[in-house]
This record gives structure tokens, C-alpha cells and sequence, in this order.
């Protein structure tokens, strides 16, 4: 809640340390969900705090540079436990914000419940490097928001007119950590993954998408959404919830090559369905299995009428750089993998894939145009 005191501290733009603490500002980052991401550390001795339980409140506003008239204010409230006397050490808070391209100034306070104060203000800067320029962000130029701290919200998807035709597009995704043996997956794995999924559903380009969740560890489909105009995120997040990583079935660990006989009865199952995606685009972390799948159940499965892709979450590549078995499964169908491991592959490695579909998609139109038709 901002306060009459507080709204005259910020435009003060002064320094007050009547509550000692040390204010670092974290320069802005591009992540997967093609944001940037503004923050502030601080640190305040443990020595300011002792006694019963306090609240510490911090209030600060972003607004574009030169332009308060569009300031945005943010509050936090840190409950303080009960600090023993001549404590040592310091406590370690954070906060951040989301903005868009362009530079900004942060007018930062927090207050304990004396009243003390301790104030600080900096400018910084969000910008893309000349090469990424291109990069069409999920958020817009000089625009301020709250850091989302939930994956699976829904996001508007505006499909706008293109010259290209809509493709249809099947997702299946491998819903992992990067470490097979992990008991949960980390949160920056499943942003990435899950940018992945609203990079792929804002294109343009993109008409109609079906999406096949699963994870190979536990050798199930998790969720499944058949072809629609958007991802069903908050349906998505429900059924993650259900796995359950680091735990092996007694039926899983007698089965040695589990993981491949799923794999080859996913892929077996979801290339040849009835629906007819004009791309189906593997993701996920490496699946280093024991096995890959065998080609003789590749081949049963006959020519896929449409092209393949892997878009492989990879933030290590370097340690990592082996093929896993998937991608040999998508190059027995002569598909593409593109290496995901920073935010900038992701939207070129999209911009690139869906090009590639839209323009199959046109030159099997216009191949079937010129087919005459028998008598």
C-alpha cells in the first residue's frame, strides 16, 4: 500500500539509510518467455531486525525514462520472524518487474514498521543485440509489468493475417528434467519447455495446434489436447502435477527397455493418427535411453506426409553434445533438430521451423492444383 510519506520519498529520488540496508539492482535479462526480466538484492543485517516478529513493506515504481506520467508501482510485504538477540548476518530479500525493450528508472523504499527507511533509485536498460533485433517479444517496447510467477496462465493469442496459409501443428513433449534421475523438475526447465509452447502458439503463421504431454521416465502420456486454436495451459499445469519423478514402478524397473518400447509406441501411435498436423514437432530435454528405437519399427510405420522437427531444450549443449533417441528417430524421417539453449534460439529456431512448414504446406497445395483429374 503506498502511502502520502512514501510517494514523497520516491520522487525525492534520495538515498535514506535510517533503516541500513544495501540495495543491488540486477541489469535486465532476456528469458525463455522472451521477456526481460528487471530485479533488485538487498541485504539488511540481521542486527536491524532482531526481536518479535516484524514486517518489512517495499514500495517502489518503473517508469519509462523521462516519462513518470506512465509510472508503475509495485508492493511487497516480508513477514520477519522472531530474530534472536545479537544476531549475525545479514537478510537476503529480492524483487523484480518485467519490462520491454527501452530505459527505465526505478524509484526503490522499504520501511520497517518504525518507520525507518532505507531508499535508493537507479536507471536501467533492456535492449537486444543488433543480431536478435528481429525477435518478436512477448512483451512490448517500454511496457512495465509484474513478474508472472505462474507458467501456466493463459496468454491472448492474436492470430493475425498472414500471405502464408495456417498450418496445423502436433506438439509432443517431453515433460523431463534435464538429469533423469531427478526427484522434480526445476523451474527454469519447465519455463523453458513451456515457452517453448506459447513461442510455437504465438506465431502468426500458426492456425491449429494438438498437443501430446508426456514423460518418458514414467513411460505415460500425461495430457492430451486434440487440435485447437490455443493451448489449454491451465488444463496443461493440472495434469503435470500428477507426476510423480525420482520414483520407479516395480513394473519399470523389470522392464529394461521400457523407455524405448514407449517411445517407439508413441511415436507408432501419434504419426500415423487420424488427424493430419502439416508439422509434428518433437520437444523436450535429451532422452538418453539404453536403446535407441529400433528402424524396423520406424519403417513400419511408412512415410510421414508431413515434415518432422525436434526442438531439443538443451541450456548445457557443450556438456551434452551427443544425439539422445529421439533425434534419431527424427532423422530416420529426415526431420530437423534445432539445439535450444538460449532465448535467442528459441525464437529463431520457431521463425525458421514454422517458414519451412508454411511453405510445404503452399507447394503441396499448388502440386495438387496441377494434378489433372482423371475422367
Amino acid at each position: 500500500m503506498l502511502m502520502p510519506s512514501d510517494m514523497a520519498v520516491l520522487e525525492a529520488d534520495l538515498e535514506r539509510k535510517d533503516l541500513p540496508c544495501t540495495v543491488t539492482p540486477r541489469k535486465a535479462s532476456l528469458g525463455f518467455d522472451l521477456r526481460f526480466h528487471g530485479g533488485f538484492d538487498v541485504t539488511v543485517p540481521l542486527s536491524e531486525l532482531e526481536g518479535s516478529e516484524s514486517v518489512l513493506t517495499t514500495v517502489f515504481r518503473v517508469y519509462p525514462e523521462g516519462d513518470k506520467d506512465h509510472a508503475v508501482f509495485f508492493s511487497q510485504h516480508i513477514r520477519v520472524p522472531d530474530i534472536e538477540e545479537d544476531a549475525k548476518g545479514d537478510a537476503f530479500l529480492q524483487g523484480g518487474f518485467d519490462v520491454g525493450e527501452g530505459s527505465y528508472h526505478v524509484d526503490w523504499l522499504m520501511r520497517d514498521r518504525q518507520e525507518r527507511l532505507c531508499s535508493s533509485n537507479w536507471d536501467t536498460e533492456a535492449s537486444l543485440a543488433p543480431k536478435d533485433k528481429p525477435m518478436a517479444l512477448f512483451i512490448g517496447p517500454k511496457d512495465i509489468q509484474q513478474v508472472q510467477f505462474e507458467p501456466f496462465q493463459d496468454d491472448p493469442v492474436i492470430h493475425r493475417a498472414t500471405p502464408e496459409p495456417a498450418v496445423n501443428v502436433k506438439l509432443l513433449v517431453n515433460f523431463a528434467p534435464q538429469t533423469k534421475d531427478a526427484a522434480a523438475l526445476p523451474a527454469m526447465d519447465l519455463a523453458a519447455l513451456v515457452s517453448i509452447l506459447k513461442s510455437i502458439e504465438h506465431d502468426p503463421r500458426v492456425g491449429r495446434i494438438s498437443l501430446v504431454a508426456f514423460n518418458m521416465q514414467e513411460h505415460r502420456v500425461i495430457y492430451r489436447q486434440e487440435s485447437a486454436d490455443k493451448i489449454d495451459f491451465p488444463a496443461l499445469g493440472r495434469a503435470l502435477q500428477s507426476m510423480k519423478l525420482g520414483t520407479v514402478t516395480v513394473q519399470n524397473l523389470g522392464d529394461k527397455h521400457g523407455d524405448t518400447e514407449f517411445l517407439s509406441s508413441l511415436i507408432g501411435k501419434e504419426f500415423v493418427s487420424d488427424a493430419s498436423p502439416d508439422a509434428v514437432v518433437f520437444a523436450g530435454p535429451k532422452a538418453m535411453l539404453e536403446a535407441d528405437v529400433p528402424q524396423d519399427d520406424l519403417r513400419r510405420i511408412g512415410e510421414i506426409e508431413c515434415p518432422v522437427f525436434y526442438m531439443n531444450y538443451n541450456p548445457n549443449p557443450q556438456g551434452v553434445p551427443w544425439k539422445d533417441s529421439i533425434s534419431h528417430a527424427v532423422r530416420f524421417f529426415k526431420g530437423t533438430e534445432y539445439t535450444i539453449s538460449r532465448p535467442r534460439d528459441l525464437w529463431f529456431a520457431t521463425s525458421e521451423m514454422l517458414g519451412r512448414v508454411a511453405r510445404f504446406k503452399r507447394l503441396r497445395a499448388e502440386s495438387s492444383a496441377t494434378v489433372p483429374k482423371a475422367r
